[in-house]
């Protein structure tokens, strides 16, 4: 290190993100480039993507797009992410389908080190296990990292949600979208993250006379079925972003054109 080594101006790198939603919402869709005309796929592949597969994630199976074989074993993730970073290619995107099914297969790779049948029993417990866990999250997270820095790729790692209460020490309690991992895995992965994405329909709770001065609610999707992404965050749901990232509008089509549209109009 010294003095001639330090460097000065705003530098945009290849995005980082963590994108949750619910199920079947088009997450993997969205993450592999896709945009609609008429609420049909128009195009697919716009940000050249490459996905790791985990198993029991068929996401990306009817999309025309670039996908290692599933991965059955936390190796198989670590090596098709050193493929990528050993061998030259064009693919400019890898997506992580999805966080959700990566960790029970970290946790397998974690108890067969320590020959235990179960994350729980891992160091003799206490929670050890899930600690032992996030050294594979980070080994993963570094891979991710080496190829932004030496190939200049994005990454997307998705990841599914749950309804949880979340106790809110300035005031009452509610429930709220969370990420469907271990809370420590949740945060890591949230820190590492540039940006923070959260994908929903929109529904209008409708109130109807159920008689005998009782009351039903009834949720109802008042935009014909659209689906919609979100990049802040609110107190249902998780958002959030570092950088120009943070400027983004807080709500826009699930469409990958109109998200790119979006960055470009902030990086001009």
């Amino acid at each position: 290190m010294s003095l001639d080594s330090i460097t000065k101006g705003a530098v945009i790198k290849a995005p980082r993100i963590v994108l949750l939603g619910v199920e079947k919402i088009g997450k993997s869709t969205f993450a592999c480039g896709t945009t609609f005309e008429n609420g049909q796929i128009a195009e697919t592949g716009l940000n050249d993507p490459v996905v790791i597969s985990l198993k029991g994630e068929e996401g990306v199976d009817a999309l025309d797009v670039a996908q290692f074989p599933t991965c059955n074993e936390y190796d198989d993730v670590m090596e098709a992410t050193g493929t990528l970073y050993n061998e030259e290619h064009d693919y400019k995107t890898v997506v992580v389908d999805s966080a959700s099914a990566l960790e029970p297969v970290i946790w397998d790779s974690v108890c067969k080190d320590y020959q235990c049948d179960s994350i729980e029993k891992v160091g003799g417990g206490y929670g050890k296990g899930y600690t032992e866990a996030l050294s594979r999250f980070r080994e993963l997270l570094s891979g991710l990292d080496a190829l932004r820095s030496e190939k200049n790729m994005a990454s997307i790692i998705i990841g599914h949600v749950k309804v949880k209460r979340f106790d809110d020490p300035t005031g009452d309690s509610f429930d709220q979208y969370q990420f469907d991992i271990n809370e420590k895995a949740s945060n890591l992965l949230f820190r590492w993250a540039d940006l923070i994405l959260f994908c929903n329909t929109k529904i209008t709770v409708k109130k109807e006379n159920a008689g005998f001065n009782k009351e039903k609610k009834r949720g109802i999707d008042t935009t014909g079925g659209k689906r919609f992404l979100f990049t802040q965050k609110r107190p249902a749901h998780p958002g959030g972003g570092r950088g120009v990232f943070g400027h983004l509008p807080y709500e826009m089509e699930l469409d990958w054109k109109v998200f790119e549209n979006n960055v470009a109009t902030l990086t001009k």
